[in-house]
């Protein structure tokens, strides 16, 4: 009987889950970088933004109605975090390719489409679930509530889309399913010990205690994607698909061609 080999997720994705806990883990020798390494990159997240809104507010700045606050705050800090996260694979392991499981495979893209059109699925019911429960406004992600009211010019309305569907997913998953998963690997617990922590890191550091629960269900198939492929692709792909409607949304509402 053949055996996939350790790095090729076996056929079909009801398969490839199960087969998850009967995989041997990749190595992660030369990896010099563990938790502290998360907690740097969070704390770089975290203290850009408030040195940003401080001195958008020392400025005198609108935060409400500032089209370069709400572009530089959205972006700056996550693109922060991310550029360290890679740094600190360069510096202290492999480098981002092999620490980062940054490998590329035409399979990881078929998955991470397949996890992600499920996401939006999941996304929609969840977010119809909980607007029911708690009320629309409160379903309403917190970029969504900076551009919600703020005219923004094209320039920034597409400069905004593209970070939703693409550059923000990008540097989210290096920072939770590449460094945190990399930080939970090294200490040999178990690959859905990572699935689930990291999940539930990724919805509560967005600091939205209200969305939490939300976002934990549109973190779940993106997760999946990195569970079961063992790469990053997988995962950016899912994410990428996920936020797409979602940001395409963003982008027609900012711009006045469909209703807030």
């Amino acid at each position: 009987m053949a055996v996939n080999p350790p790095d090729v997720p076996p056929t079909g994705l009801i398969a490839s889950v199960r087969a998850v806990g009967r995989e041997p883990e990749p190595a992660r020798s030369g990896q010099r970088w563990g938790f502290g390494a998360f907690l740097l990159v969070e704390a770089i997240f975290i203290l850009s933004a408030v040195f940003i809104t401080a001195i958008a507010r020392t400025s005198g700045t609108d935060l409400g109605n500032s089209v370069a606050f709400i572009l530089v705050g959205s972006i700056v800090p996550t693109v922060l975090a991310a550029a360290a996260a890679v740094a600190i694979t360069h510096l202290r392991g492999n480098g981002p390719l092999q620490d980062l499981r940054l490998g590329w495979d035409w399979a990881d893209v078929k998955v991470g489409l397949k996890l992600g059109a499920l996401g939006l699925v999941l996304t929609y019911v969840a977010a119809v679930v909980w607007s029911r429960v708690v009320g629309d406004q409160n379903a309403t992600s917190a970029i969504g509530e900076l551009v919600d009211g703020a005219a923004l010019p094209l320039g920034a309305a597409v400069a905004m889309f593209l970070y939703v569907c693409f550059l923000g997913p990008v540097c989210e998953e290096v920072i939770y399913r590449g460094l945190l998963w990399g930080a939970i690997e090294r200490q040999r617990w178990s690959r859905w010990a990572a699935f689930t922590l990291t999940t539930l890191i990724f919805a509560a550091s967005h600091l939205e205690p209200l969305r939490t629960s939300l976002l934990i269900v549109i973190a779940i198939p993106i997760g999946i994607a990195r569970l079961i492929t063992r790469r990053l692709t997988a995962s950016v792909v899912a994410h990428v698909v996920n936020n797409f409607l979602p940001g395409l949304t963003l982008l027609l509402v900012s711009v006045g061609v469909m209703p807030a």
